[in-house]
């Protein structure tokens, strides 16, 4: 696999075209948002240029990763070439499903078709496929570049080989690749979203502040960021998606989503993307403060 094809310039599709990059593939970038995908290339600038401050690359690697992406907003020029597509778009299987059909129609009949999906079924999404055997599972973790993890999924028509290659390929971008089945969460989101979740429900029950929440979680439990912290970052709205598909998967009311968090997304508090949720986040600062509506 030589040429990568990324659909998606968000945060999660702009670092992986990143780290393909780094590490030598040509990468195609793809969006439907010339300013998206203008903004995405600064952002992996930007992310280079940290690598280099601190040493992790050299001036002449950080141009040769930049001149390996190139940009496209048209789906069937991005994928022309593609050994490998890796869908980063928003978490909606409506919308993925219909991605994939498209791509199962434009991409070479050797193209594997990867998504990035945190919840949804990868056996649903090689189902709308002429390809099942080649459609696999990569969940990068965020920021992309920074993080080993890649959770591996095979759907229940994955290919052996293909599992291999996608392992293998994720050893070459000095990642650690974890296999697992297609059930709903996989791993990471099965285990983490019932913890954000019980988190909001312990604020939302007045057990204690958002501050307080996360304190005991990162110094009584040696959290890098605690649950609350953490659901910002990931999007308030990407939670509720992730449990509703946790909720719907197993019919289990240990996964239903706190009523806090449903009103939070309604209302259009989502996090550090929106500039608030449980904390208010400004742009270019590091330092974040507890949201106005849960000050005492």
């Amino acid at each position: 696999m030589k040429n990568i094809a990324v659909i998606g310039s968000g945060t999660m599709g702009n670092g992986i075209a990143h780290v393909f990059a780094q590490h030598g593939f040509m990468v195609a970038l793809i969006d439907v948002n010339p300013s998206a995908l203008d903004k995405a290339v600064a952002t992996i600038q930007k992310n280079l240029d940290r690598q280099v401050s601190k040493g992790i690359i050299n001036e002449e690697q950080k141009e040769t990763a930049l001149n390996n992406i190139k940009t496209y907003t048209q789906l069937s020029d991005g994928v022309a070439q593609a050994d490998l597509v890796v869908e980063a778009a928003t978490e909606n299987v409506d919308i993925k499903l219909k991605i994939f059909k498209e791509l199962d129609e434009l991409c070479p009949s050797h193209t594997v078709l990867a998504s990035n999906t945190s919840s949804i079924s990868i056996t649903k999404i090689g189902a709308a496929t002429q390809r099942p055997e080649k459609v696999i599972g990569m969940h990068f973790m965020n920021p992309v570049p920074v993080m080993k993890l890649i959770e591996v999924i095979r759907g229940y028509a994955t290919s052996d080989q293909v599992t291999s290659e996608i392992m293998e390929l994720s050893r070459n971008l000095d990642k650690e690749p974890v296999e697992v089945n297609d059930y709903p969460g996989f791993v990471a989101n099965r285990i983490l979203m019932p913890m954000i979740n019980e988190a909001i429900y312990t604020l939302y029950e007045g057990v204690a502040g958002v501050s307080e929440i996360d304190t005991v979680m990162k110094l009584g439990m040696a959290h890098p960021m605690g649950p609350l912290q953490l659901a910002d970052f990931i999007g308030l709205d990407v939670c509720l998606s992730i449990l509703r598909v946790l909720y719907e998967g197993f019919g289990n009311p240990k996964y239903a989503p706190c009523p806090l968090l449903v009103n939070m997304v309604q209302a259009g508090y989502k996090g550090v993307k929106t500039g608030e949720g449980f904390y208010k986040h400004t742009p270019g600062s590091k330092e974040i403060v507890v949201s106005a509506q849960f000050k005492k």
